[in-house]
């Protein structure tokens, strides 16, 4: 039997834990209970029909946790598609922004790494057209065994060219396994979609790790769609789950234009709450005196026009 390829983070960083650690996170859950009672709202006013039918302007409409619809080049684009209504046995804290029915054709799906709340099969049998998969490498198989032909494999730093843009596999510091088998025989990372007037970097699942420094020497990034949640305990998570503070420093690092966070307030993931993960943010934003056009915060369904 062929011995399965194992990936790896920057610099061999492992994030495996023991049922001790295990054990010791259950026992601070019971003890540190939260408020599940207030979420992130949906958007007042969705543009469904707008979106439907634009097939010229910019746009990026944030569905949930990691999910956002990207439309650039007249080319609709999703990340991380999961309209999953539970994860594990936990039910989904906030309803998607935009219903499966309701989204137009997709051309092209980006999928970050292999988690269930990142890549959820279900999804994608229920998406209109007939997309292309960019996929990191070693999860090629899964799409095409379930019939999906139009798979592209990406190692780290890999570019590709669709419809007059650039679509680039970048590093991220984390892990991935769905099966007990599995572990780390695909890779992780987050894309980079760029046209000629503008750049979108989707982080993907990561904690804070020198590959911002790495990512920002080689691209002019604009829009950063950040992670900011599922970061408690940190002793636990930061390895593999950035917290709001390292992903404002993080952002700094790339010199980005405009950070909107995202993979927060949808499933209960780890032991921080949405509304949590947003005040860290705001503090930190303020503590720095940043540029409060900078940060975008955006309602479920809500949709950013570049």
């Amino acid at each position: 039997m062929t011995r399965k390829q194992r990936y790896a983070n920057l610099d061999h960083i492992d994030n495996n834990k023991t049922f001790k650690d295990i054990r010791r996170w259950q026992k601070e859950r019971k003890n540190n209970k939260k408020d599940l009672s207030v979420q992130i709202e949906q958007a007042p006013h969705k543009e469904i029909s707008k979106l439907t039918n634009n097939c010229t302007n910019g746009s990026i409409t944030w569905i949930g946790h990691s999910t956002f619809l990207i439309q650039l080049n007249g080319l609709n684009m999703i990340t991380d598609p999961v309209w999953a209504n539970r994860m594990g046995l936990q039910k989904r804290l906030t309803a998607p922004g935009i219903a499966l029915a309701d989204l137009p054709e997709i051309d092209v799906v980006f999928i970050s790494h292999g988690h269930y709340d990142h890549l959820d099969f279900p999804t994608i049998k229920k998406l209109k057209g007939n997309p292309t998969f960019y996929v990191p490498i070693g999860l090629g198989h899964a799409f095409k065994k379930r019939g999906y032909q139009k798979v592209i494999e990406g190692k780290w730093y890999d570019s590709f060219e669709q419809n007059q843009m650039t679509f680039s596999f970048v590093p991220a510091q984390h892990w991935t396994k769905r099966t007990l088998t599995d572990t780390n025989t695909s890779h992780w990372g987050g894309w980079i979609i760029e046209n000629k007037e503008h750049s979108i970097y989707f982080v993907g699942d990561t904690g804070y790790f020198r590959g911002f420094q790495e990512i920002a020497e080689k691209f002019d990034i604009q829009t950063v769609l950040m992670p900011i949640g599922a970061y408690e305990p940190e002793w636990f998570m930061e390895i593999s789950h950035i917290n709001p503070e390292d992903a404002v420093k993080a952002f700094l690092e790339l010199k980005g234009k405009t950070f909107i966070p995202m993979h927060y307030g949808a499933y209960r993931l780890a032991d921080d709450t949405g509304p949590e993960a947003i005040t860290r943010l705001d503090a930190e934003w303020t503590r720095l005196q940043l540029d409060s056009s900078q940060l975008k915060k955006m309602l479920i369904g809500e949709t950013y026009w570049l």
